[in-house]
């Protein structure tokens, strides 16, 4: 199973499936209809009953759908989220048992998987979370894993949290996973910050980022779509390096091009092509 994934995900409460439809036709790639934290236990029959509904219906283009499920309740989650409408799901606290259950559950229905890495556990585990052919790639929750590592997040420890990203990062390439889902920020008015640190998650090496607001989805977006000058700059690189048959070569501003200068650049356009 080959995916490419959404530059953004918009996260929308399940108890709320008035805001369903709005979401799936605003700037989002991808909606993310939550049965985890943002529903009550006492609502969540409610909300999976309005998301199965809502599933049913016909849709004509728009957002994909994706849908958090728990692996406390993930068969009741399950059979309320695995339709033909749905993407993917996303399963909260992931861990290797929890993964394999939901693949088995899920069974040949095409639908993806990304794991949210929540605790020391799954930090470590990250090769057992890929035995799964469903899964596409994880994301971070960030509050849930620094609370379990005992981290308070403060300017003195934000190396150690890029560290811990990175480690991600570093998990999901050698995984042969997708790169890996940047956690959102609960800040959303703060939307210069959200630029900065969004741009910081870039370089680092996500390729996505979940939003908790609608109005940080185009911030999103336009980190995570090269930009005109960088696109035409990898043509170009792709290209001479093409007529060199593949060989060692040399750019217009008389740079050194191989294999891996190249790599970089066919990323670009791929990202480009999605």
């Amino acid at each position: 199973m080959t995916r490419r994934l959404p530059r953004s995900f918009l996260y929308v409460p399940a108890v709320k499936p008035a805001l369903f439809d709005k979401a799936v036709s605003g700037p989002a790639d991808a909606v993310i209809l939550d049965l985890e934290d943002a529903v009550p236990l006492a609502q969540k029959d409610t909300a999976r009953s309005d998301v199965a509904q809502w599933l049913d219906r016909p849709r004509d283009g728009g957002a994909q759908v994706w849908v958090r499920v728990t692996p406390e309740f993930l068969a009741e989650d399950l059979a309320a989220a695995a339709r033909p409408g749905v993407t993917g799901i996303i399963v909260a606290k992931c861990g290797a048992a929890s993964l394999a259950e939901a693949d088995e559950r899920l069974g040949d229905a095409d639908i993806a998987m990304v794991g949210l890495v929540e605790t020391a556990a799954a930090l470590r585990g990250l090769t057992d979370l890929a035995s799964s052919s469903r899964l596409v790639t994880v994301g971070i929750g960030e509050v849930d894993l620094l609370a379990d590592l005992r981290i308070t997040r403060a300017a003195d420890t934000e190396h150690v949290v890029d560290a811990i990203r990175a480690d991600i990062v570093i998990g999901c390439a050698a995984a042969g996973l997708e790169a890996p889902i940047a956690p959102t920020s609960t800040e959303f008015r703060d939307l210069d910050a959200f630029v900065t640190t969004t741009a910081h998650f870039v370089h680092m090496g996500f390729r996505s980022r979940t939003a908790v607001h609608p109005g940080q989805v185009p911030v999103i977006n336009d980190a995570l779509t090269p930009a005109a000058d960088d696109v035409r700059r990898a043509e170009r690189l792709v290209d001479l390096f093409d007529r060199a048959a593949g060989g060692p070569t040399v750019d217009d501003d008389g740079r050194f091009v191989d294999e891996a200068v190249v790599r970089g650049a066919r990323e670009i356009l791929a990202r480009v092509r999605l």
